[in-house]
């Protein structure tokens, strides 16, 4: 079973690095809570853009993206 090697292999873990790995656990575990609370529907977002969305940035905003 999946969860008896999980635990054998954190009872290889030094006990001082044991926190590092709980932190991993826990905030993994909150994203799998996270994701269920919050479904994602994928496509194409409702609405139109303008057409100055399609117009080139000028040169000095062009310059603070580099």
């Amino acid at each position: 079973m999946l969860i008896q090697k999980i635990v054998q292999e954190l009872q290889e873990i030094p006990e001082e690095k044991l926190a590092e790995i709980y932190d991993i656990v826990h905030h993994f575990r909150l994203g799998l809570d996270r994701e269920a609370a919050q479904p994602r529907t994928p496509g194409i977002l409702a609405g139109k853009l303008s057409d100055a969305f399609f117009e080139p940035l000028p040169e000095e905003e062009l310059q603070q993206w580099e």
